[in-house]
């Protein structure tokens, strides 16, 4: 079955993943959004996908073929693209994948919300914009656990309407987002599918990811190396990780079945498979003395003095080190807060509906600190 995808987010952790998977079905068309100078800028950001990609010879021939780069910005109306191509692309696409966003935790709160809220309402108006040519079946659209924000009970696989605190304000915005998107849904009986990945890590099998993100930010102050060794004691605490492989063969399966209209995915490891914090930092640290990196003598302190220890000793430090405790307050948010998010309806509703399976962590987290540590 021939499909036209139109993918935001292509160069992200998520869309560069997702891609080689939409790739595998021979009728498939992409359209990628990407951000550039230029159309031949843009053109260079695919070259560069494909190298990440390590395609052979037959294999680029066939993605240059089937990929179109579209200059563009998710913010911007029309997501900042040339009339013509949208036009084209409002006229021929059945399919749009939502994977952009701005994964940095500590931005204004109206600078993320202009982020995730403007990319939804594009979103929204180009899906409004297929559905009116006739063509068009459904939007997978990428959002996060962590809209659940500061909720004390397992976070539901449902929209989630009561009011809640939040650790940042990413998790605020991509709510205001949902809530947006709820609202359109509802109004425009739009074909939606929402995907809530929790941390996303590197590939199940080789530990690939374009870009390292949060959980490698979190696994350097596990090992101590950003802190001297202090450490806040994390007791019970767990860290829910996806593997960004499952998330992109979830999205296209998603994307070919109906029966996940207007369902709420909760692509995570879940309560029970969770890791705790004191076992990613004894594997961690670990990896590091296997690599020859040297981490200093973990030093474990109440959070109150922990915290007030850091902020007597940052001043002597030098800016490098400086620069990284700036955002320690944001990881040690995720660090101490224990979250449950429940998926044991997805797990379900994906295996009953030949969907992939999930990994357990004990059977990538090596392979994925591996290619970090190597790769730096």
């Amino acid at each position: 079955m021939k499909r036209n995808y139109f993918v935001t987010g292509a160069t992200g952790a998520v869309g560069s993943a997702l891609i080689p998977y939409l790739l595998e079905s021979k009728d498939n068309k992409i359209w990628a959004l990407i951000r550039g100078n230029s159309d031949q800028h843009c053109q260079q950001r695919l070259q560069e996908l494909i190298a990440f990609w390590e395609f052979d010879e037959a294999q680029k021939k066939q993605a240059l073929q089937r990929i179109i780069p579209v200059q563009g910005d998710m913010d911007k109306p029309h997501f900042g693209m040339a009339d013509q191509n949208y036009e084209e692309i409002s006229q021929q696409c059945t399919h749009i994948i939502h994977c952009a966003g701005v994964v940095r935790m500590n931005l204004p709160l109206k600078v993320a919300t202009t982020h995730a809220v403007g990319s939804a309402r594009n979103v929204v108006e180009l899906a409004l914009a297929c559905k009116k040519n006739g063509q068009f079946e459904k939007v997978d659209l990428v959002s996060t656990v962590g809209v659940g924000g500061r909720i004390s009970t397992s976070i539901p696989e449902t929209w989630i309407t009561e009011k809640r605190e939040f650790h940042n304000t990413y998790e605020a915005s991509k709510a205001e987002a949902e809530n947006y998107l709820r609202e359109q849904i509802e109004k425009h009986q739009l074909p939606v599918t929402i995907h809530r990945p929790s941390m996303v890590v590197g590939d199940s099998k080789t530990g690939k990811i374009i870009h390292f993100q949060v959980f490698y930010h979190l696994a350097e102050f596990l090992s101590g190396r950003r802190s001297m060794g202090l450490a806040p004691y994390y007791r019970q605490a767990i860290l829910d990780t996806v593997p960004v492989d499952y998330v992109a063969d979830v999205l296209k399966w998603s994307s070919e079945n109906k029966c996940t209209i207007g369902k709420i995915f909760h692509l995570s490891s879940g309560p029970e498979l969770s890791i705790k914090l004191t076992d990613l930092r004894i594997v961690v640290r670990r990896l590091m003395k296997e690599q020859g990196i040297k981490a200093p003598l973990i030093i474990s302190l109440p959070g109150e003095l922990f915290t007030l220890t850091i902020k007597m000793i940052t001043p002597f430090l030098s800016k490098k080190i400086q620069r990284a405790i700036k955002v320690l307050p944001i990881f040690l948010d995720y660090l101490t807060d224990e979250q449950l998010f429940g998926n044991k309806s997805t797990n379900l509703f994906i295996k009953e509906n030949g969907g992939p399976s999930m990994q357990i962590v004990d059977s990538y987290l090596e392979k994925v600190l591996e290619y970090y540590l190597t790769s730096k």
